[in-house]
């Protein structure tokens, strides 16, 4: 995910990003199984979906937290 991808992920609502979470967590479990049989012909691709999911929570968090000190805004 590119920095740019990053800074649109901040203008999402927390919905949407655990919307996109969950779209990201279904496309790691299936990378997750396609290695596991023998099918996945590029690794990279299950640390990359990873490292979005984990960029995906980050922005949940801080969103949260943002909300928290600020209240809902």
């Amino acid at each position: 995910m590119k920095r740019t991808d990053f800074k649109e992920l901040r203008g999402l609502t927390i919905v949407e990003l655990q919307q996109k979470a969950r779209e990201t967590k279904e496309e790691l479990f299936n990378l997750r199984f396609a290695l596991r049989t023998g099918h996945l012909s590029d690794f990279s691709k299950v640390r990359a979906a990873r490292r979005a999911y984990a960029q995906i929570q980050t922005v949940i968090s801080e969103k949260r937290i943002a909300e928290e000190t600020h209240g809902a805004a």
